[in-house]
């Protein structure tokens, strides 16, 4: 994948995913509106997050299996493109962007690719990367139905989500979203888990699928705009499209 496509695959899983703990739905069916409502305002709330995340790729064209584990860190300020950083562990790698510039560290190849946050935006990309400035905004970017199976075997509410405007980079998501986050939402209106969704799967136009898995998840900490700097190390090629 290309550096656009690969920020563009983990960004949309990224805002889509958090692990959290699920209980059974109740007796009452649950209106698909209501699941959307709760999982928008469940995002409403978000200023920064920090987590441990392990991903999966399917490469449908060879039929391989691309896997990585690491740290996350994002920021969202009220004024400003939002921060971000991947710290992979497995493959060593780093994704630093401080809202105008991304930074691609590949410390083996000794390479470090240089792209504007701005360009990221254009064209269908910004479906992808929309949850970067404006969270929660599914039914507005998506057209939402349930799935085949409306409820998991724990009782969460699986979706779909196409978007409404195409993109190179997303052609479908699939979302479970807590049932207990959704009855929160319901008996108080307003939600206490910031992240309802329990897991993602993100498919690209060309067959792809990439899964993310979130763990250790701290949201709205305060994380200092320093953590989204990143300097360039001496020796390192800079690469820029």
């Amino acid at each position: 994948m290309s550096l656009t496509s690969q920020l563009s695959v983990l960004l949309a899983g990224f805002f889509l995913f958090c692990t959290v703990s699920a209980s059974p739905a109740a007796d009452k069916p649950v209106l698909l509106k209501d699941v959307v409502s709760a999982l928008e305002k469940g995002y409403a709330g978000l200023q920064d997050v920090q987590a441990d995340f392990s991903q999966k790729t399917t490469i449908s064209s060879v039929n391989r299996e691309q896997k990585g584990v690491g740290e996350v860190f994002l920021k969202r300020p009220a004024s400003a493109t939002a921060m971000f950083r991947f710290n992979y562990a497995k493959p060593k790698q780093q994704i630093v962007s401080n809202g105008k510039q991304v930074w691609f560290y590949l410390p083996e190849n000794r390479q470090v690719m240089v792209s504007n946050v701005a360009d990221m935006f254009k064209g269908g990309n910004a479906i992808a990367l929309s949850y970067l400035t404006g969270l929660g905004h599914v039914s507005r970017d998506f057209t939402v139905t349930y799935a085949k199976e409306p409820q998991d075997r724990l009782g969460n509410h699986q979706l779909d989500l196409i978007p409404k405007k195409a993109s190179p980079v997303l052609a479908k998501l699939e979302l479970i979203v807590s049932a207990e986050a959704v009855e929160q939402f319901l008996a108080a209106g307003d939600v206490k888990d910031i992240f309802p969704v329990v897991s993602s799967v993100v498919h690209d136009v060309a067959g792809n699928q990439t899964r993310i898995d979130y763990s250790r998840v701290r949201v709205n900490k305060g994380l200092d705009n320093a953590r989204f700097n990143f300097k360039i190390p001496e020796g390192v090629e800079v690469i820029k499209p």
